[in-house]
């Protein structure tokens, strides 16, 4: 039987990632023997790649996260080509914090939410609640003033959170984490981006086939037009990949 609770790590460009085989494997991994690891999660894709190449302190930031794993598709096929023998798949970073939720409200884990504005933040607080009775202790959107950070550390450190979601954007919400991790390291630190914004339905994700297809990046371009500077530059990661650079 396969030990769900483990899982192998790849290296692409000097970055160790978690190879998931499918959601259930992440979920058992992240909740091991009942009890919920504690660090950073972050997400990976190929645009994070190219950050992480650029900038130095992005660099330092991601490789110091304890759990960073293939969101991008770009990602997963780069992995299955330099280690043939890899079973990995794609676990979206939107998908695995729902599913990730699911098992906070059925196991009574209590979450903290940071980031999104202020609507946004308490319709996905209500939807939570609604859906899986999710135990959400504290929450704060992310408009609030730089010198009002540590006293947002002591708020999440004091409510006994162990899962603590971040959507501020990269790389505000590493920033957030790393620090916020100094004053409360007993917990789960996940950066969702946009997904505040997806789950209550402000923003619209690529249907189910696109997903499937590996095309949801295409889907966002044709939605959002403005992105297309952002995609050219995935040409570069595209040459890594294809030149054996990875």
């Amino acid at each position: 039987m396969t030990d769900n609770t483990e899982a192998p790590v790849y290296t692409l460009r000097g970055l160790k990632l978690i190879g998931w085989r499918d959601m259930q494997h992440a979920l058992d991994y992240l909740y091991a023997g009942g009890v919920m690891k504690q660090g950073t999660l972050v997400a990976i894709n190929a645009e994070k790649m190219l950050t992480v190449e650029d900038d130095a302190q992005v660099r330092a930031l991601i490789e110091a996260a304890e759990f960073k794993y293939a969101d991008g598709i770009s990602v997963v096929r780069s992995i299955r080509k330099k280690y043939p023998q890899a079973v990995v798949e794609r676990v979206a970073g939107a998908d695995l914090w729902e599913e990730l939720m699911a098992r906070a409200g059925k196991e009574g884990t209590p979450v903290f939410l940071v980031g999104g504005k202020p609507e946004v933040l308490a319709q996905t607080q209500q939807k939570l609640r609604e859906r899986w009775q999710v135990n959400i202790v504290g929450s704060q959107d992310g408009y609030f003033k730089p010198e009002q950070r540590q006293a947002l550390f002591e708020r999440i450190r004091d409510s006994g959170a162990k899962i603590v979601t971040v959507a501020m954007g990269s790389p505000r919400q590493e920033l957030l984490m790393r620090d916020c991790r100094v004053v409360h390291p007993d917990a789960l630190y996940m950066g969702v981006g946009g997904t505040y914004d997806v789950f209550t339905g402000h923003v619209k994700r690529a249907p189910k086939v696109w997903q499937r297809l590996g095309l949801e990046w295409l889907y966002r371009l044709l939605s959002q037009p403005s992105r297309l500077t952002r995609q050219l530059r995935l040409l570069r990661y595209l040459a890594w990949h294809h030149c054996g650079q990875l």
